[in-house]
């Protein structure tokens, strides 16, 4: 049995880093998985286009759904194994969540080829991700931010020491995405430096639960800049004009939301930068099965 699943990447309103509570929004860049189911027990991943990258995270997430739910299914998960593969549009290591949508695809695939995707809550898939993420070492907060957008679309507020779903609003944004050459891997951030500026996260965090994402998002990418040390450069460039504008994740990418000519302007200054930039909207639907 087959199984393909698509799943967003996402945007930073809040980094979780400082106090354990985050938000973000997904956005139109996509990571495909496919999942085909085999007889010998054994899960092997690939990822497209790289194949010396680390397919840990992808291979667990794929374990972990057949070990939970191989027998709800009618089969035995011990002989159930899965070879499966990930395509994506999304950078790795770039602050755009593409761990996260890697997570949620797999799963999501995983649940379409053992025919039960409809019989599982999309949370419970979700947090099946983020057990998988902190399982293979690829996030320190365990991210359920950052899968709980991409999973279920919109904007999102969670709590990820407890996994809790704080808030969601199905927004429709259109997102200006500038990411430099480096690459910053989540799980190498200064944690000690995140955690001294847990009074700015509170109030980013008072400012997204009332719905005023765009002064959240530039609070937090100021603050974040400034424990993780990246410039900013192109958070000013882009105001007063831009909604909101942020650091997202640990970088090295910025995001920024606002009306569309007003985007295209700030793209202007940003293609000056070495890196790619480009006009996206977010998604409102989350990670679907195809």
């Amino acid at each position: 049995m087959d199984g393909r699943a698509v799943a967003p990447a996402a945007g930073t309103v809040l980094n979780a880093l400082a106090t354990g509570r985050g938000s973000a929004f997904a956005i139109d860049l996509e990571t495909t998985a496919t999942v085909e189911l085999t007889t010998d027990g054994e899960v092997d991943g690939t990822i497209a286009d790289q194949p010396d990258a680390d397919a840990t995270l992808i291979e667990r997430c794929a374990a972990l759904t057949i070990d939970e739910y191989a027998e709800s299914a009618g089969l035995t998960s011990t002989n159930v194994g899965a070879r499966v593969r990930t395509d994506s549009e999304v950078p790795m290591a770039s602050g755009l969540k593409s761990s996260s949508a890697a997570a949620n695809a797999t799963v999501l695939a995983t649940l379409d080829a053992l025919e039960i995707r409809d019989a599982v809550d999309r949370i419970d898939a979700c947090c099946l991700g983020v057990r998988a993420a902190r399982e293979a070492g690829v996030t320190v907060t365990g991210a359920f931010d950052d899968a709980s957008a991409s999973m279920l679309g919109g904007v999102t507020v969670t709590d990820n020491t407890t996994d809790e779903l704080l808030a969601r609003e199905p927004v429709e944004w259109d997102v200006l995405v500038y990411t430099p050459p480096e690459q910053s891997y989540s799980a190498d951030a200064d944690t000690s430096a995140c955690e001294r500026i847990a009074p700015m996260a509170d109030l980013v965090e008072e400012l997204a639960l009332e719905g005023r994402y765009g002064e959240a998002m530039t609070v937090n990418g100021f603050a974040f800049c400034g424990a993780l040390e990246f410039s900013t450069g192109p958070m000013v460039e882009a105001l007063p004009d831009v909604t909101g504008v942020s650091l997202s994740g640990t970088g090295p990418s910025y995001v920024a939301v606002g009306d569309r000519t007003t985007l295209e302007d700030v793209r202007d200054r940003w293609d000056d930068r070495d890196g790619t930039t480009r006009i996206l909207t977010t998604r409102t639907d989350g990670t679907r099965t195809i």
